[in-house]
């Protein structure tokens, strides 16, 4: 940098007056011309080095320092972009003296999964029916007996103009009672019976027709519907619902079961010891309407089908071996008399309560299926003009009942459907080979058939 001059030049320091050298050296000092005022001080920069910088390179001299990684300095320039879906390598482990130290081995977990897929594997191997079962049964599999649902359908609003579409056949079993069934779409149990909008009709107000048509569904209901009376039980709040006259009749039918009194034409009962329903579900589908009678007072029509699923019972196989032949319309022949001297009917009542509930059986158990078709007119009287219970239900004329699955000529009150595994114990039993024509049970486009004749269905 340079040294300012001073106009009045002064003796060094250090030297006498006259220009004489006390050293006696003669030499010429270097700081005789610098001048040490406050432009030199501003101007003058620091070399020395600090204590901490000294003892740190005194160190690193024989130990370097090692880079832990995962710090940056501002002067490293900007961070590379890392790989979005790369594994980063971890920084080394140091001690506080940045010395590299071993790592810990962690136990690597991808070994015992290994061996737990390899044991499933060969268990999977061992077992390759069960495998195909249980993948046919949840996820269909492309098996043949693959369960596949049919689509829902919605309680009928009038007379339907097709049969119901056809669906693949399977086998129905008790985990799946209704498959290979157009049924498996239908509505279930009382939500099938759908009223149609009360009106005043004849001398009714339109209050009052609801009331009446609710009526007709809460016997349906009961006569249909009701588990204990499917089970072969005293359909008491069906009969509590009637007349007096058409009580009777439908009493007297269930005390002597014949042909002309045929219980089943009323109400829906199996023999527990042959046949047991699977759950409580029962498929229906129907209409209800009403109209005037022309005597000022109500017609409600009902014609419902309904499918029941069952399994085989403690005696199906015996029963199957040797079925009750047919009555000719004549009662039942009826057991030899207990020791209590009273006989009782093969139509035997069992009170509602006292059913005794069948043991359970496999899921894979073979089941199936009996449809019920039944139309019934209930007329509601001028109650100004005859002598009626405007809370009781009279049967109109007209109407009637077919079932598909159920052995021909045998009236002793219930139904006694047939199943494949026992199909072959009977080739040649009575009533077991039906005569009349094939038909669709699921078919609602036409009326009931008059021909008294034991057809075969189509379809179950």
């Amino acid at each position: 940098m340079p040294i300012a001059e001073d106009p009045q030049p002064r003796p060094a320091e250090g030297r006498e007056p006259g220009g004489s050298d006390p050293s006696g050296a003669g030499e010429k000092d270097p700081f005789a011309d610098l001048v040490l005022d406050e432009e030199f001080v501003k101007g003058a920069a620091v070399t020395e080095q600090s204590g901490r910088t000294r003892m740190l390179a005194a160190r690193w001299k024989h130990t370097p320092p090692v880079d832990p990684g995962g710090r940056r300095s501002v002067n490293d320039g900007p961070a590379k972009a890392g790989r979005r879906f790369g594994r980063t390598p971890k920084p080394p482990v140091t001690d506080p003296w940045g010395n590299p130290r071993p790592r810990r081995r962690r136990l690597d977990w991808r070994a015992p999964l290994y061996v737990v897929l390899t044991i499933a594997v060969l268990l999977a191997a061992l077992n390759l029916d069960g495998l195909r079962s249980w993948y046919s049964d949840h996820y269909g599999g492309g098996s043949s007996n693959a369960h596949t649902p049919v689509p829902t359908v919605a309680p009928e609003t009038a007379q339907p103009t097709a049969a119901p579409p056809k669906v693949d056949e399977q086998q129905p079993t008790v985990d799946h009672p209704w498959a290979g069934s157009v049924a498996e779409g239908w509505p279930s149990g009382a939500e099938a019976f759908v009223l149609p909008d009360a009106r005043a009709t004849g001398v009714f107000s339109a209050e009052q027709v609801g009331t009446q048509l609710q009526l007709v569904k809460d016997y349906l209901t009961a006569a249909n519907l009701d588990p204990q009376v499917i089970a072969g039980g005293r359909p008491e709040a069906a009969l509590a619902l009637l007349d007096r006259e058409d009580r009777d009749r439908a009493i007297n039918a269930l005390a002597n079961p014949a042909k002309d009194t045929d219980p089943t034409t009323w109400f829906s009962r199996f023999d527990q010891r042959e046949a047991v329903q699977v759950g409580d579900t029962v498929k229906v589908q129907g209409r209800i309407t009403f109209e005037g009678d022309g005597d000022k007072g109500l017609l409600v029509h009902a014609d419902f089908s309904y499918v029941y699923a069952m399994r085989p019972g403690p005696d199906a196989a015996k029963r199957a071996a040797s079925p009750q032949p047919p009555t000719g319309g004549q009662p039942p022949t009826k057991p030899a008399a207990p020791k209590d001297g009273t006989a009782k009917p093969v139509g035997l009542l069992v009170p509602v309560g006292l059913l005794v509930p069948a043991a359970d059986v496999a899921g894979d158990t073979w089941t199936t299926r009996t449809i019920v078709r039944r139309v019934e007119n209930f007329r509601f009287y001028d109650p100004a003009r005859y002598r009626v219970n405007p809370k009781k239900l009279v049967f109109g004329e007209g109407g009637g009942s077919e079932s598909a699955n159920s052995s021909c000529d045998v009236y002793d009150g219930y139904y006694h459907p047939e199943f494949d595994q026992f199909a072959a114990q009977s080739p040649d039993a009575p009533g077991s080979r039906p005569t009349g024509p094939t038909t669709d049970p699921y078919d609602r486009r036409k009326d009931l058939s008059t021909r008294d004749e034991c057809g075969a269905a189509s379809r179950l």
